[in-house]
């Protein structure tokens, strides 16, 4: 895959590679609000989490429990989230690249977020889709 950016991730712009194993590889950039952050990659073009093979997967849980570890004694987070984006739907860019990537991002206490998990502007009433918002008024007027 020759214009992915994963899968040529060691020309990445301020990218570092944190760990590193037969499968897979950790990366970083510096950020101003996701201070510690990275993904782990695997290192053949996978274009989705559920397009890993179960060494994949292994070797990702392998480089995670190193990441939390290095994490944990550099940072001393409060919580993570951890997550994978699957399809433009789902948040995975277009623009960047479809080259599946587990994003590890330390949580603090003292963040305007703090609490909030993934979920949280997801499960908000904005986000109903309008064919499920158009069922739920239906239903109500047939109550």
């Amino acid at each position: 895959m020759g214009l992915c950016l994963f899968c040529n991730y060691k020309n990445i712009k301020d990218g570092t590679i944190l760990f590193e194993n037969e499968r897979c590889v950790c990366l970083t950039q510096a950020q101003k609000t996701l201070i510690g952050s990275c993904v782990i990659i695997p290192k053949a073009h996978k274009e989705t989490v559920f397009d890993l093979t179960c060494e994949e997967w292994d070797a990702t849980k392998q480089l995670l429990d190193k990441v939390k570890s290095y994490l944990d004694s550099k940072y001393n987070p409060d919580g993570y989230n951890v997550g994978w984006n699957c399809g433009a739907v789902g948040g995975q860019s277009a623009v960047d690249l479809f080259h599946a990537h587990l994003h590890i991002i330390p949580r603090y206490a003292d963040e305007p977020y703090a609490g909030r998990g993934i979920r949280s502007w997801i499960k908000r009433e904005e986000n109903i889709r309008p064919s499920i918002y158009r069922m739920l008024q239906n239903e109500v007027r047939n109550e």
